[in-house]
């Protein structure tokens, strides 16, 4: 297979559309069954939640910079960095993101924001300092892969619904009071179990896409650089100098799990379904085949 200009990944798009109507039909039941147990206007929940998901979508990428420490660098700061985002922007045809470096040793990267034109890539100094400038390539192609996709701002809304139904399930039993139907079962237990299950469904989805989103962005970077065997070394030297890494310092970053390229707990005790990423191995498998159809030796 011969190098192809980048694209948007039809298959992740249509799954986001998907995953975003069935989260759509299951916060709208969500919120019907709310408004019907507490005594909570229609209209004061709709705009409690639009104002919160607007602060949200208009912020979410400083959110995510300040929650992992990152600090956006200029060229002067981070002149190699810089140089080589810019030459892959131009590679993939995309517009050149806020640059941002995180001081910590553990290896890793991400990329945030709600559009192509509001974005940002944060690298760590771990990733910088361990890698070779081919294999940090293959990382920051991965993040400005999703970029493109435009997958980060799903992950950004869809998480954010998973989280008001924990905090609206912790709101029902402070203030979940009497109920309009008495002689059923009481409030704060409907909307407990309400969000119980809301929860899990959305948990379940959200990391169904997320998964799909990586294997994705993988294949995005292998086609913006042309090499995904550099991607592949990038994977392999990640995940291995994990074990290196004091818990105490992979604890800090631990809340950007579901956007790094490898998340600092790479395995789960309930399996693959619920990992935020695919298995190394398969993503390994992955890049050896696109590699092959390139005619490129893994």
């Amino acid at each position: 297979m011969k190098r192809r200009t980048y694209g948007r990944d039809a298959g992740l798009t249509v799954r986001m559309l998907a995953t975003s109507g069935l989260l759509g039909l299951l916060y709208v039941a969500f919120g019907a069954v709310l408004i019907s147990y507490l005594d909570v206007g229609i209209f004061a929940m709709v705009l409690i939640i639009g104002a919160i998901a607007f602060f949200q979508y208009f912020t979410s990428d400083k959110l995510a910079l300040r929650a992992s420490g990152a600090k956006v660098v200029s060229e002067q700061e981070a002149p190699e960095l810089h140089a080589m985002i810019e030459r892959l922007c131009a590679m993939a045809d995309l517009p050149k993101p806020k640059v941002a470096v995180i001081d910590t040793d553990v290896p890793n990267a991400f990329a945030t924001g709600r559009n192509p034109k509001h974005a940002a890539v944060a690298v760590t100094n771990g990733l910088w300092q361990r890698l070779e400038p081919r294999e940090v390539e293959g990382v920051i192609a991965h993040e400005l892969s999703h970029i493109a996709n435009r997958d980060v701002l799903i992950m950004t809304v869809a998480s954010f619904f998973a989280m008001l139904a924990g905090l609206l399930a912790r709101y029902s039993m402070f203030f979940g009071g009497g109920g309009r139907d008495r002689n059923g079962p009481p409030i704060w237990l409907v909307v407990l179990v309400v969000s119980i299950v809301t929860y899990i469904i959305s948990f379940v989805l959200i990391r169904m896409i997320s998964r799909y989103r990586e294997y994705a962005a993988d294949r995005g970077a292998a086609l913006i650089t042309g090499a995904p065997e550099n991607l592949m070394s990038a994977l392999q030297k990640i995940s291995s100098g994990m074990a290196s890494i004091p818990q105490r310092d992979l604890r800090e970053v631990q809340a950007m799990n579901a956007f790094f390229i490898i998340p600092t707990n790479v395995r789960s005790a309930f399996g693959e379904l619920f990992l935020t990423h695919p298995p190394l191995e398969k993503r390994l498998a992955a890049l050896a085949k696109i590699s092959r159809d390139m005619g490129r030796a893994v």
